[in-house]
């Protein structure tokens, strides 16, 4: 009867043991899932029409085009070969599997920031992913970036390791945001302008940059090409719902809003939006002068803005909250890069589709009704009218983006 009762007991203990372990185990996948969220992995690791992580997804950079790998744990063509030590390799020092040096279009510049607890999390995830045969050749570089060597040079040019440092003079939510910005959303890898070797600007982070032929804008603190303007509650909801009395998120960033931020957790979209209102970051520029209404190019302008622009756009330029983007006072009308809004109007585009906003309303294109001298007229009246001031846009500019949208697939 006693050996029973032990053997019972012991049986207990292991059972609870096991649980126990089982319950660790299912907390640490759940906050993968979510970092894997946060870092947005999806949005370059799935291909359109593809299966979720298996890679295929074509990325263009400025030296050539990188498709993002196959990262389930498919042991002939993904990840499961790799141990624990290279997955976080990978992830936060660019160092993947038999330390195969990455290219950067894996961010793990701001991947590096990630904390012990957050790299091994989103390990024990992707561990539970589906299995995916499909052979992906990440390296489509030409000679001579396709030789992985030169990331060496790169790295120590561009590349500094280290885990995010919380500022004690700040609060706990201005902290959780600066870690989510600098590292798992890596904003600046996007949202940062880069060197001519393509690393980051640092002396001007978050300035905005060029990206696969639209200009991701300037998310700082700036009142005219940043973010200045905007309240706490506005960027909130602009993140969750990819819309709000400002703008609407469109091109890449409709797909970071549907798959990333829109599913964050609304104390991390807070965090996220009290740390960019307070980020330390942005220049107070003086505004230019306005190009004068009786410039030739802006009385065009204005007659095909009262024709083609004004029904969504409103005469005053201030549109339709959460449907059409009021361009009166916009920071991304007014950016020193005009090739978002040179490309919308050529090209039209849909914004995102959320829980929040789902109508995702269409900006229909107009380069077969306006040609290069009437397009670049109309987006220099836009830049120059309700306030907003910024330079010209040339018949060159719109005869040469025209262009690189025609080899676009």
């Amino acid at each position: 009867m006693r050996s029973s009762l032990a053997t019972t007991a012991v049986l207990v203990a292991l059972t609870g043991a096991a649980s126990a372990q089982d319950l660790q185990n299912s907390d640490r996948i759940a906050r993968g899932r979510y970092l894997a969220v946060l870092s947005d992995c999806s949005g370059c690791h799935t291909a359109p029409g593809g299966q979720s992580f298996a890679g295929g997804l074509a990325l263009d950079t400025p030296f050539g085009k990188i498709l993002a790998p196959n990262i389930t744990p498919d042991s002939d063509t993904g990840i499961g070969k790799w141990t624990d030590d290279e997955f976080i390799s990978a992830v936060r020092e660019g160092r993947g599997h038999g330390g195969e040096r990455l290219y950067p279009a894996m961010p793990y510049p701001a991947y590096t920031k990630l904390s012990d607890e957050d790299a091994r999390d989103l390990r024990a995830y992707f561990a539970t992913v589906a299995p995916v045969k499909n052979e992906v050749i990440a390296n489509q570089l030409p000679f001579p970036f396709n030789i992985r060597t030169s990331l060496l040079v790169w790295n120590a040019l561009n590349f500094s390791s280290g885990r995010f440092q919380p500022n004690p003079q700040k609060s706990a939510e201005w902290n959780r945001g600066a870690y989510i910005v600098q590292g798992p959303a890596h904003c600046g890898t996007c949202h940062t302008p880069k060197t001519i070797l393509g690393g980051d600007k640092n002396d001007a982070p978050l300035d905005g940059a060029t990206l696969q032929g639209w200009f991701a804008p300037n998310i700082t603190t700036n009142s005219q090409k940043g973010i200045g303007g905007w309240s706490k509650d506005e960027l909130v909801q602009y993140l969750k719902t990819g819309a709000n009395a400002w703008t609407l998120a469109s091109g890449p960033m409709a797909e970071a809003v549907t798959h990333s931020t829109s599913q964050m957790s609304d104390d991390d979209v807070a965090a996220i939006a009290t740390y960019l209102k307070d980020s330390g970051t942005g220049s107070t520029s003086t505004k230019p002068a306005p190009i004068a209404a009786s410039d030739p190019a802006m009385k065009a302008g204005a007659a095909i803005y009262k024709d083609s622009c004004a029904a969504c756009h409103k005469d005053s330029g201030m549109g339709e909250s959460n449907l059409f983007p009021r361009l009166a006072g916009s920071a991304l009308v007014q950016s020193d890069n005009p090739i978002t809004l040179t490309r919308v109007v050529l090209h039209g585009t849909r914004a995102a589709s959320t829980d929040g906003a789902p109508t995702a309303p269409a900006m229909p294109a107009f380069d077969w009704r306006l040609n290069d001298a009437q397009a670049a007229a109309v987006v220099t009246y836009i830049r120059n009218s309700w306030g907003n001031a910024a330079a010209a846009v040339l018949p060159s500019d719109i005869a040469t983006q025209r262009a690189s949208l025609a080899k676009a697939p």
